[in-house]
């Protein structure tokens, strides 16, 4: 099946006059179902529907490329939040876009489905426009941005759209796709499951709904404005189940945005049928000149076999995005995606990955969530893994092994996140013997993030005594099969909850593991997540109990080099990071310490500086610990 036309010629090649749909996209054209552009396309192109793709529009040119499509225009930023894609945590700009051909950044704008969608609804007033996509779900009520510093509106608002699609978008778009082909007006699309739409206040009819604080409140910076931003991230975050969800509601002036409760997630044979979409499963031939689309990389021979985590970290965005019900593809879907990987002239015999959010989840979290949703005030795996939850790989390790024994298969790794914790809790130890034997490529990324409590707390997730539990003993099914892998951990710095005192514990406990990280991820506050609100607010929006949060340049920067204390670009900075916290018992050479003292200088504290600890940094017993919590993955920072 050839790519989906992304120019008037490929459109009128395929004797189109016109398209049903024209899908605008922040992204290059890859057509691989690891990108949602392409399983959007193909789900309307298997119902019937003609759609053409456009990349990474610039000019008036290019919006009226394929004229005015006869449903209407789809709108996303792109695999991932179109902010995310051009700053760093820092705020400097990336020099770099993966989705991008030749991974040159700059190609798409800033906020670029708003841009988008207020490009077409200048162009074609009269025009249906639908949002979707990682950028308009998590900021579709009103949210703290990082880059302006600030609460701004529902994206919808500001993008000027009909209708925001939020979660996966499969059921949703073949809907509005078959009502509007109907002839139904587009502004009577107001029931459908896993949207939000606005109407006039006077317009509105009052039901069974949750109420946010209206915009006007949230965005209000005083204490009281933080509050209510607390209140209202946290019925966002309770109401977001396909189960027990309700509609939610959000006065913004004199509009109110509706969130219709979500769609529920794909069963097994309908994901089975989207994954057999015919996908050419790379990106179109015409970027082959500019150096291909280096994000199409991580995930050419890769495999997604389940969706959703109901680890639902505090920092993650993908539990508010696809959910924390689990869905999985059937044994045959995924080994049918197997044999076309091993089907590719360039394949070498090695399956990168079979994973998802959380690769070695098979199955719902217990019994009882399928009949009445997850619980909403508790997780299941944090602090500690939930009595009720099924803690089973045995369905996954069925799958491994099938897969292993394919032709042309060489080795089956795991990529993406494995979940400790539960894998730990399992009683049987035949898939972690199996995993140590089979599926580690020389190093296993895991997620342990953070060694202290109170942040472990903050960030939802386990108590760091869990992971060592589970280094054990990977490192002694390592040693029985006579093989040399490692754990590489990701950690996090400056994470709300985390003091100055928390990033020296970090560092002393990296000296006590040997370990060196070479990268270190700084929270990242993105939109939509609870630990966002924390940044933002300073409390739990659970417990509504301060959140110590680092927030000035200079300490971010402190805590980033106390987890890199070995580099001696960073001695200078850890030195004053250990006199500010009262620690230079950790200056010198002895085996206790971290950082050798510069020739010249007193290892002793400086005693404004240990007063300006005192005040500015709070002790762990006046520190709040946090409650209940989501960029693949990349998505979940």
């Amino acid at each position: 099946m050839p790519f989906l036309p992304i120019t008037k010629k490929e459109m009128r090649d395929r004797g189109w006059e016109h398209a049903d749909f024209v899908l605008v996209t922040g992204d290059a054209y890859v057509d691989h179902p690891s990108f949602g552009t392409a399983i959007i396309s193909r789900v309307l192109e298997d119902a019937g529907y003609k759609v053409c793709i456009l990349s990474q529009p610039r000019s008036d040119a290019d919006f009226m490329r394929f004229g005015e499509p006869r449903l209407g225009f789809l709108v996303n930023g792109g695999n991932i939040d179109s902010m995310v894609a051009h700053y760093t945590a820092a705020k400097k700009r990336r020099s770099e876009d993966a989705y991008t051909p030749g991974g040159k950044a700059g190609a798409r704008p800033d906020r670029a489905t708003i841009v988008y969608s207020k490009a077409i609804r200048r162009l074609f007033p009269d025009s249906f426009i639908a949002i979707g996509g990682l950028e308009a779900s998590l900021r579709r009520f009103a949210h703290y941005d990082y880059w302006d510093d600030r609460v701004r509106p529902s994206i919808l608002f500001d993008a000027q759209a009909d209708l925001l699609m939020y979660g996966m978008g499969e059921k949703h778009i073949v809907e509005i796709a078959d009502r509007l082909n109907a002839g139904e007006d587009k502004t009577s699309l107001t029931d459908i499951l896993g949207t939000c739409y606005a109407v006039k206040t006077h317009d509105y009819s009052p039901g069974p709904v949750r109420e946010c604080p209206s915009f006007e409140a949230v965005s209000d910076p005083s204490d009281e404005g933080k509050k209510k931003y607390a209140k209202s991230c946290k019925i966002q975050q309770t109401e977001h189940d396909a189960t027990r969800g309700s509609r939610v509601i959000q006065r913004h002036g004199d509009k109110i945005l509706i969130q219709n409760p979500p769609m529920p997630p794909l069963g097994t044979e309908e994901m089975d049928k989207v994954y057999s979409l015919p996908f050419m499963r790379t990106y179109h031939p015409s970027y082959e000149a500019m150096g291909g689309v280096p994000g199409i990389e991580e995930v050419k021979f890769s495999i997604i076999h389940n969706r959703g985590c109901y680890g639902a970290c505090n920092f993650c965005s993908l539990a508010y995005h696809q959910g924390r019900q689990i869905s999985v593809r059937s044994h045959e879907s995924v080994i049918h995606e197997a044999v076309k990987i091993t089907e590719m002239p360039d394949f070498k015999g090695y399956i990168h990955d079979v994973g998802g959010p959380t690769a070695n989840f098979r199955a719902p979290s217990c019994d009882l969530q399928l009949k009445r949703g997850l619980c909403p005030d508790k997780k299941c795996l944090a602090p500690t893994v939930c009595k009720a939850v099924n803690v089973d790989h045995s369905d996954y390790l069925a799958l491994l092994r099938k897969l292993r024994e394919l032709p042309k298969v060489k080795k089956v790794f795991i990529r993406s996140g494995i979940r400790f914790d539960y894998l730990i809790a399992d009683k049987d130890e035949s898939f972690f013997k199996e995993l140590v034997k089979y599926h580690v490529s020389g190093q296993l990324k895991v997620a342990p993030e953070h060694c202290s409590e109170n942040v472990l707390k903050c960030m939802g997730k386990p108590p760091v005594e869990v992971y060592k539990r589970f280094k054990k003993r990977f490192y002694e099914l390592t040693e029985s099969v006579g093989k040399k892998q490692y754990l590489v951990p990701y950690l996090m710095s400056s994470h709300p909850g985390s003091t100055l005192n928390d990033a020296i514990e970090l560092s002393k406990f990296l000296k006590e593991e040997g370990l060196h990280p070479e990268q270190v991820q700084d929270f990242y506050p993105t939109p939509g997540t609870v630990s966002t609100c924390m940044f933002y607010t300073g409390l739990d929006p659970f417990t509504m109990e301060k959140v110590y949060v680092p927030k000035t340049p200079r300490e971010k920067a402190q805590q980033r080099a106390l987890l890199q204390y070995y580099k001696p670009e960073n001695r200078r900075i850890v030195i004053d990071a250990l006199r500010k916290a009262g620690r230079s018992d950790l200056i010198g050479t002895g085996k206790n310490c971290l950082v050798a003292p510069i020739q010249g200088e007193t290892p002793k504290d400086k005693s404004k500086s240990s007063k300006s600890n005192s005040r500015k940094t709070p002790q762990r017993k006046n520190t709040a610990s946090a409650g209940n919590r989501n960029s693949k993955s990349k998505n979940r920072r």
